[in-house]
């Protein structure tokens, strides 16, 4: 069985399609002293991912704030049950808030997955700012294209830089909303950032830096 991977000094995959359910993005852990989810999962293994977290030590008293990098159900489905059970803050672009908040065009009905929206207490509202939260400071950068209110992540660990980059496949399908030209651009942004691991929203994890960088590229290319 798969079990939770530590990636770098402070960072971890909690969730993913084959460590929690099939309908799972790719869910990430930072230990910040305070703890940061990325992502939530479908909503199908909210427990499986609190037990992956106190399977690698930590207290789920200590989880205090879910960065939500689109509105998606395999990325948001969870959110109400860590809202209603530990309090935590929610963190969203405000172009894909109302979509969080309300349930529509989530796309929960292709997962038959029953979505609880749920109030986003933090709408991000410009191009890129900083955030800091306990002993790091993360870079939210917003790159529509996959959705209106995409965002990346990243943050510098031990002169490493770990770019949260999610779905960087896309799709990026206009009959979907998503828009191929923001896409290009907001690809290209994230190649700039000059990240040295990629922990993407299904594929997995990338380093170092020049495969980060042909990972990118590839759909960049192909958009």
């Amino acid at each position: 069985m798969i079990k939770p991977l530590k990636i770098c000094k402070d960072i971890y995959r909690v969730g993913s399609s084959e460590l929690t359910h099939p309908y799972d993005c790719c869910v990430y852990l930072i230990d910040a002293d305070e703890l940061i989810l990325i992502d939530a999962g479908a909503g199908r293994s909210f427990e499986q991912i609190v037990a992956n977290i106190k399977g690698l030590g930590f207290k789920t008293e200590r989880l205090k704030t879910i960065i939500v990098t689109h509105a998606h159900i395999d990325h948001i489905g969870a959110l109400h049950e860590f809202q209603e059970s530990l309090n935590v803050r929610i963190i969203a672009h405000e172009l894909d808030a109302d979509a969080i908040e309300s349930g529509i065009g989530v796309g929960a009905e292709y997962y038959g997955v029953n979505y609880s929206g749920c109030r986003v207490d933090v709408r991000i509202t410009v191009s890129e700012t900083l955030l800091k939260i306990g002993n790091y400071e993360l870079g939210l950068v917003h790159i529509p294209g996959h959705t209106p209110g995409s965002i990346a992540v990243y943050i510098d660990v031990d002169g490493e830089r770990v770019l949260f980059g999610q779905d960087i496949h896309g799709p990026y399908n206009r009959a979907w909303g998503a828009d191929p030209v923001k896409a290009k651009i907001s690809l290209q942004r994230l190649i700039d950032l000059k990240a040295d691991i990629l922990c993407e929203g299904h594929f997995g994890v990338f380093k170092p830096a020049f495969t980060v960088e042909e990972y990118i590229r590839q759909y960049l290319d192909s958009v």
